[in-house]
C-alpha cells in the first residue's frame, strides 16, 4: 500500500525561500560592518552593476572579459573621486587603495548578482 504525504510535505519549496532570506539577512548584516572607506564607495559599485542588469549582460558571462570590469571599475573610481573628494579634506584619500576597494567591491557584488541569476533560473526549471 502507498503512503500518502501530508500537503505541506509534498512541496517543500517555502525551506527554499527561508534560505534566501537567511543569506540575504547574512549578507546585510556582514555589508553592515564593512570598512568606512567600504561604505563610501558601495553605493557608486551598486549603482555601476544596477547599469549592466539586464539579460543578456557581459556581467553573467561564464567568464567575464577582464578589460570591460576594469572599465567598470575606472568608471566607479572616476565617480568616486569626483564626488567624495570635494567632500573630504585634501591629502585623505589615496588613490591606490581606493582603486584596490573598488575592484574588490566591484567583484564580490558582481558575484553577488551571478549567484542570485542562477538560484533564479535554478528555481524556474523546476
Amino acid at each position: 500500500m502507498e503512503t500518502k504525504l501530508p500537503y505541506y510535505m509534498m512541496y517543500p519549496l517555502p525551506n527554499l525561500f527561508d534560505e534566501d532570506k537567511i543569506e540575504r539577512r547574512d549578507y546585510e548584516y556582514l555589508k553592515s560592518m564593512y570598512p568606512e572607506m567600504a561604505k563610501i564607495i558601495l553605493p557608486y559599485v551598486e549603482d555601476e552593476c544596477e547599469r549592466y542588469e539586464y539579460e543578456e549582460s557581459m556581467i553573467y558571462d561564464e567568464y567575464p572579459d577582464k578589460l570591460q570590469l576594469r572599465l567598470m571599475s575606472r568608471r566607479i573610481f572616476d565617480r568616486v573621486q569626483s564626488e567624495e573628494m570635494k567632500k573630504a579634506e585634501a591629502g585623505t584619500w589615496e588613490e591606490r587603495w581606493t582603486r584596490d576597494i573598488v575592484d574588490l567591491l566591484l567583484f564580490q557584488e558582481l558575484m553577488k548578482r551571478r549567484n542570485d541569476k542562477r538560484r533564479r533560473r535554478k528555481r524556474m526549471i523546476w
